[in-house]
């Protein structure tokens, strides 16, 4: 089981079908389990939609999306040209201990997300964000 799939798509949140149809495509493919197909969706979706909602101003730009898919883990990089923006670093902490209605907004997706991933990595290079995850089988 080997497979890699790359896609370019605009900064639109009606392109996020698109991109989950693709991943989508690959875990029937390679028969995931459903548990782990859910957590790869889950987080690509929060992360693209992340890129989609606050990494632009009002102008649609390319997101690219490369998904490397082998024997023991998914291997997940985006890359966009947005503003500079370190998930690891750069999201609020969020307060799980206080109530709903007295937390701060942002931060809980990028906090789900480490939860669900085994790995994180984030780098900024020639002016664009490169956020890679990895989750494993």
């Amino acid at each position: 089981m080997s497979e890699a799939i790359s896609l370019k798509v605009k900064s639109d949140r009606a392109q996020l079908g698109e991109v989950i149809e693709a991943v989508e495509g690959m875990a029937e493919r390679e028969e995931w389990a459903p548990d782990f197909s859910y957590r790869v969706h889950l987080a690509l979706e929060e992360l693209v939609l992340n890129v989609m909602d606050y990494g632009y101003d009002d102008n649609m730009q390319d997101i690219e999306i490369n998904v490397t898919s082998d024997s023991d883990a998914i291997t997940i990089e985006i890359v966009d040209s947005g503003k500079p923006f370190d998930p690891l670093s750069d999201a609020p902490e969020p307060d799980l201990e206080a109530a709903v209605e007295e937390r701060r907004i942002g931060g809980l997706g990028v906090h789900l997300v480490k939860t669900l991933m085994d790995q994180m990595h984030y780098k900024r290079e020639n002016d664009q964000n490169r956020l890679t995850i990895v989750a494993r089988r």
